[in-house]
């Protein structure tokens, strides 16, 4: 696990700048407080910030192959390459390390740029190919490691984190206005932009290739189309091998030469990922947990129920208010973008609590959008079903009078939102309306326009596209292609938050739910044997009944809540209204001062949850604070900037 950056000029005759690299690497030091490496050649230049898992002594990079033809960094873990290492020893290929790093150089030199269809982890890496001339980059299936890159004026540069890009001389942090819309929707960007202008993202199970010859060439080579099973299988077949591959993946999981844990919740993934890892342990697991002293919002008792199921050693951090609010700079400067949810203060508070302890762990992320765990899923294909009677015997003209009469009728801010999570208060006619605006957007496209000043307002025209795009490529039933759909968008922007938080701790996270043979196989589980009413993941909650107490399997789900919502009231609302009416944030031009002030109001006469608007519009502004404005330089607990050069 590490960070990576680098540079790669077009032109023949210019080198890559050994302080620009060293500038660029030193942007991520948190990734890798305990080894740095950096490597020239020709117009290339490659550098990584180590934090040291596998192969403590010897695995230090960039490495090459035998005859250093090929060089690479590497961010991630391979957790088949035992069995690659085998097979490349076979074929003749010589190692100098035990690191899993090196097999990916064989992997190359024997298959290119298939190499990667033999990986099985978590993985952003770049080789410089000294032969052709050429950088090869590529990101895992899932998207759990990040990749950014800049190209501009004949000169490429990519980095783990945003921060890293920015370091280069001459790029500015210039806000990228086409992603606001979507942004105040989602709270996310799902396609291959960013906030920062000219700077993107790798997509996710895509490589990319560059040399000066051909340019930049960007090619998929996973996708999740897998076809679900006809329901010839019992369900009891789906329980059984889902729970083998799940063994098999938290088994793999737990390479590692430095102590290990599992961040523990006490919800039905976490859970599960602890009590297996426990059962392959000759020592109690070392657990985590982080809660708040409202107790409403706080799953701290369900964790220590778990921990004393399994046997852990258990520790827990509770996160306060001041806490919350005075290290929120912090975790916006750790994303590199506004923060889409609220959890991610928790998570950064939660992994520098664990890194006291260990330098890896185990995180249940990925069981809800791979089977079905969010109650939006079934809820939808139910609410699906309720339109389609609903609109046919109700009149188009009657049905948009009913929804315009919940959105403004003088409701209490809970009975507003229960109807309008039905088909009554969303229009089955289009599926922005009746999913994303239902469980996503924090401002519809229509709201956008009612706050947004005229310079920004034609922005709400690309308010869906990002998500449309993976919703109209998906295929197969309804619930299957609203899985899809998620597994682009939101679950990427999950993994985000999980890399970077942890990242800036220096603690690497694994996310064994999403192995990706067991992703495939959970794509193919019958959608009728994946939700049962309202419940989600019940292959899962079978699959592991003999793991874990009853109570924990069958709870209601919380979902990592915050009490973001029961903090905004009083002095804290008002602080904040000043903060975003204040000179500096209105000369943005950005939203209708008004606008801004009604939202205030609503929330405050309780007409309206706005919380998550707020939410938006806060992390919005200190966004640009912390980058644009750029009057923060990150966290003053960063680990030592000192760098180590090869």
């Amino acid at each position: 696990m590490c960070g990576i950056c680098g540079i790669f000029h077009f032109a023949s005759d210019q080198r890559a700048d050994d302080a620009a690299l060293l500038q660029m690497n030193q942007q991520i030091v948190h990734r890798g407080p305990d080894d740095a490496g950096t490597l020239l050649r020709d117009g290339a230049g490659l550098a990584m910030r180590r934090l040291s898992i596998i192969d403590l002594k010897t695995g230090h990079q960039p490495l090459s192959n035998e005859d250093g033809s090929l060089w690479i960094v590497f961010n991630g873990e391979i957790y088949n390459h035992a069995e690659l290492r085998q097979k490349m020893l076979a074929r003749g290929h010589t190692y100098r390390t035990h690191s899993d790093t090196e097999s990916i150089v064989h992997l190359y030199e024997e298959y290119g740029h298939d190499c990667v269809k033999h990986l099985r982890g978590m993985f952003a890496f770049v080789i410089w190919d000294q032969a052709q001339h050429k950088l090869f980059a590529a990101r895992d299936r899932l998207g759990i490691k990040p990749f950014y890159y800049r190209l501009h004026d004949g000169t490429f540069i990519f980095g783990s984190e945003i921060k890293s890009l920015l370091a280069f001389p001459g790029v500015e942090a210039a806000f990228n206005s086409s992603v606001l819309s979507e942004y105040l929707a989602f709270g996310y960007v799902a396609g291959e932009e960013t906030f920062f202008s000219g700077i993107r993202k790798l997509p996710a199970g895509h490589t990319l290739e560059l040399n000066r010859s051909e340019g930049l060439k960007i090619q998929q080579y996973w996708d999740l189309s897998v076809a679900e099973d006809p329901e010839t299988r019992p369900r009891d077949y789906y329980v059984r091998r889902y729970r083998e591959l799940l063994d098999d993946a938290v088994s793999s999981h737990l390479m590692s030469d430095v102590p290990l844990g599992v961040f523990l919740s006490g919800g039905l993934d976490s859970s599960a990922v602890a009590a297996l890892t426990a059962r392959g342990s000759q020592q109690p697991i070392q657990t985590f947990s982080v809660g708040y002293a409202e107790q409403a919002y706080s799953e701290l008792p369900y964790a220590r129920i778990v921990a004393d199921h399994i046997g852990s050693q258990h520790h827990e951090v509770q996160v306060t208010r001041r806490q919350f609010f005075e290290t929120l700079p912090d975790v916006i400067w750790h994303e590199d973008e506004p923060v889409c949810w609220t959890s991610s203060v928790a998570l950064y508070h939660l992994a520098k609590l664990t890194r006291e302890h260990v330098t890896v762990v185990l995180t249940g992320e990925g069981s809800d959008e791979t089977l079905a765990g969010y109650t939006r899923y079934p809820w939808t294909v139910w609410n699906a079903r309720m339109d389609s009677l609903y609109r046919g015997v109700v009149p188009t003209a009657f049905r948009a009078f009913l929804r315009e009469e919940i959105h403004s009728a003088k409701l209490g801010a809970s009975l507003r939102r229960r109807l309008e999570h039905t088909c009554l208060g969303r229009d089955g006619a289009s599926w922005p309306s009746f999913y994303f605006d239902n469980f996503y957007s924090a401002f519809s496209a229509g709201e956008q326009r009612q706050i947004l000043t005229a310079e920004f307002q034609n922005s709400a025209d690309s308010t869906y596209a990002g998500s449309m795009a993976f919703w109209e490529r998906s295929s197969g039933t309804l619930l299957k292609r609203l899985l899809y759909t998620d597994i682009n968008t939101y679950l990427v922007e999950l993994l985000m938050k999980q890399d970077q938080m942890s990242m800036a701790a220096s603690l690497e996270s694994r996310v064994p739910f999403l192995d990706h043979p067991l992703v495939e196989f959970a794509a193919g589980i019958p959608s009728s044997y994946a939700v049962k009413g309202l419940e989600g993941k019940s292959i899962l909650k079978s699959a592991v009944e003999d793991l874990l107490p009853h109570s924990i399997i069958y709870r209601k789900k919380m979902g990592f809540p915050t009490p973001w919502s029961g903090w905004l009231v009083g002095k804290q609302l008002e602080e904040l209204e000043e903060l975003l009416l204040e000179p500096r944030s209105t000369q943005r031009n950005i939203f209708q001062p008004d606008a801004v002030r009604r939202i205030f109001a609503e929330h405050r006469a309780r007409t309206r949850d706005n919380s998550t608007r707020i939410w938006r519009l806060l992390n919005l502004e200190l966004w640009f604070r912390v980058f644009v404005d750029g009057e923060y330089s990150g966290p003053k607990d960063l680990p030592s900037r000192s760098f180590a050069t090869a």
